[in-house]
């Protein structure tokens, strides 16, 4: 089975084209996308339609509910069920997505994380606001490999050396990662950046023309604002809108402005963490993949 990965920033046409090798190389498809994963969150995901996946199988679509609890462990359940169902039915399979991070850590691997029980989710919460200082003290490995504010890092840190007693630079050390995916074919898409901004201007008015505004307010009376998803772009600048702060068209340049900076750092990702991919405009992955 060929394994193929479709990489490049947000609105470079990753869908249009990962639809357009499926159908050729008899291929299902694993999206590789933060919001797209989530049932209901349609438009500000801006996820293919039924009508657009033209009978490909996707996977990662719709998998969740926006108020489910979420890892990236997720994703690796995803991939094995995409894989092994390629697999059945004789197909290959794409790998298509803007958050790079996912594919980088089910080739990577990561180390088996211990199960966290209430008494220690308790202690973590206590102590989020001194994290950093506790990880400075005891842990000066993990200390200088991340930022003060990265609050996902340090809360992963927390828990396990809580729950086990020892620090996670050495848990890591102790328990190896495992890679999920061995041998895998890597394709980024190339899109000049004043080309890239025009599609990423056009992507926001089609999904304020579908409907964004009425998606959103529905999302937060179902769900209110506490899930991590309510807090993605596109939805959080709509919720801005939607307490007054922003006008319309303050709306749209928001959602551009900050829309456009995921791309660059979803560009700059990818560069630094795929050595040896190949990086290609769209026509010319096309027929350099078939």
């Amino acid at each position: 089975m060929r394994e193929i990965a479709i990489l490049g920033p947000t609105a470079s046409g990753k869908t249009g084209l990962s639809i357009d090798l499926a159908k050729k190389l008899n291929a299902n498809i694993l999206s590789l996308d933060s919001l797209s994963i989530y049932k209901e969150i349609d438009i500000a995901s801006a996820k293919p339609t039924p009508q657009e996946r033209d009978g490909i199988k996707h996977f990662g679509i719709d998998a969740l509910h926006v108020d489910d609890d979420f890892n990236v462990t997720v994703f690796f359940e995803l991939y094995k069920e995409a894989k092994k169902a390629s697999q059945e039915e004789g197909k290959n399979l794409i790998i298509v997505g803007g958050t790079g991070f996912y594919l980088k850590s089910m080739i990577d691997g990561i180390s088996p994380k211990p199960q966290i029980d209430q008494i220690t989710k308790h202690k973590v919460k206590h102590n989020l606001a001194i994290g950093y200082e506790l990880i400075k003290e005891f842990d000066d490995v993990y200390a200088s490999a991340i930022s003060k504010n990265d609050s996902y890092r340090i809360e992963k840190w927390l828990e396990i050396y809580f729950q086990t007693g020892i620090i996670p630079s050495q848990y890591f050390e102790q328990n190896k990662r495992e890679p999920i995916i061995k041998d895998i074919e890597i394709y980024e898409i190339k899109v000049q950046k004043e080309t890239l901004l025009e599609r990423i201007n056009l992507r926001t008015q089609n999904m304020l023309d579908d409907g964004l505004i009425d998606e959103v307010f529905y999302l937060e009376k179902k769900y209110t604002r506490a899930p991590n998803p309510m807090k993605a772009i596109g939805i959080i600048e709509t919720l801005s809108f939607l307490d007054g702060y922003l006008s319309k068209k303050e709306l749209k340049e928001k959602i551009i402005t900050n829309t456009a900076r995921l791309a660059k750092r979803q560009k700059t990702f990818n560069n630094s963490q795929f050595a040896a991919h190949i990086h290609e405009t769209k026509v010319k992955l096309k027929n350099i993949i078939l």
